[in-house]
C-alpha cells in the first residue's frame, strides 16, 4: 500500500487525467446511447458510433501528452506486457479509469434517469459466444492500430488521434448492434457497475483483455520484438 500511495503521489497528473478522459469518454459516448432513446432515435446508431469516435481522438489530441491517453483497462495492461509502461502504474490507472467512468455513470443517472440501461454493453440475444468472439477481434484491430499509429515512430506524427478515434467510430457503427462494440473494460464496467446490469458482464473484461493482448503477439511479431520501434 505504502508504494501504491507513493506512486499516485508521484504521477498524480497523469492518474488525474486517466481520470478525466475516462470520464469525458463514458459521459459523452453511453450519454449519446441514452440521448438517443430519450429523443426516439434522433441521435441515431452512426451518430453514436461517431460520439464515441470524435471523443476518443479529442481526448487523445488533449490528453495523450500528458497521461498516454490510454483511458482503457486493456490498452493499459497491453502497454505494460509489450514494454512500454511500467508495472508499478498499472494499478493506480486502471483504478482511476474505473472511478472515472463511474462518476460518469453516476452523474448520466443523475441528469437523464435510468434510461437505455446506461449505455451497458449486452451481447445481441444474449448470445455470449458470438459477442466474446467479436470483442476479441474488435479490440484486437483496436490495439493493433494504436501501436502502428500511436506508438511505432516510423508512424506519420500527428495522425493517431485521428486513426484511433475512426477506428472506434467504424467498429461502433458495424459491430455496436450485436456486441455493444466495447473493446474497453472502463466503459463496459461503469454503466454495469450504477445501473446494476451485470448480465455476461465478464465477456467485456475477459474479451477486449485477450484482443489487446493479441495485438502485443502480433505486432511485436512484424516489428521483429518492438525494436523497430526505436527507428
Amino acid at each position: 500500500m505504502k508504494y501504491f500511495l507513493k506512486e499516485v503521489a508521484q504521477h498524480q497528473s497523469e492518474i488525474l487525467a486517466e481520470a478525466i478522459g475516462t470520464f469525458i469518454l463514458v459521459f459523452a459516448g453511453t450519454g449519446a446511447v441514452m440521448v438517443n432513446q430519450i429523443s426516439q432515435g434522433a441521435v441515431t446508431h452512426l451518430g453514436i458510433s461517431c460520439v464515441f469516435g470524435a471523443v476518443v481522438a479529442a481526448l487523445i489530441y488533449s490528453l495523450g501528452h500528458i497521461s498516454g491517453a490510454h483511458f482503457n483497462p486493456a490498452v493499459t495492461l497491453a502497454f505494460w506486457t509489450s514494454g512500454f509502461f511500467p508495472k508499478r502504474r498499472v494499478l493506480p490507472y486502471i483504478l482511476a479509469q474505473l472511478l472515472g467512468a463511474i462518476a460518469a455513470s453516476s452523474l448520466l443517472l443523475l441528469s437523464l434517469g435510468r434510461v437505455a440501461n446506461l449505455g451497458a454493453t449486452l451481447p445481441l440475444n444474449s448470445n455470449w459466444l458470438q459477442s466474446f468472439i467479436l470483442e476479441i477481434v474488435l479490440t484486437f484491430i483496436l490495439m493493433f492500430v494504436i501501436f502502428g499509429s500511436g506508438l511505432d515512430r516510423r508512424a506519420h506524427i500527428g495522425f493517431a488521434g485521428l486513426a484511433i478515434g475512426l477506428t472506434v467510430g467504424i467498429e461502433a457503427a458495424f459491430m455496436g448492434p450485436i456486441t455493444g462494440a466495447s473493446m474497453n473494460p472502463a466503459r463496459s464496467f461503469a454503466p454495469a457497475f450504477v445501473g446494476g446490469i451485470w448480465q455476461h458482464h465478464w465477456l467485456y473484461w475477459v474479451a477486449p483483455i485477450l484482443g489487446a493482448q493479441l495485438a502485443v503477439i502480433i505486432y511485436g511479431q512484424i516489428s521483429h520484438g518492438f525494436r523497430d520501434f526505436k527507428e
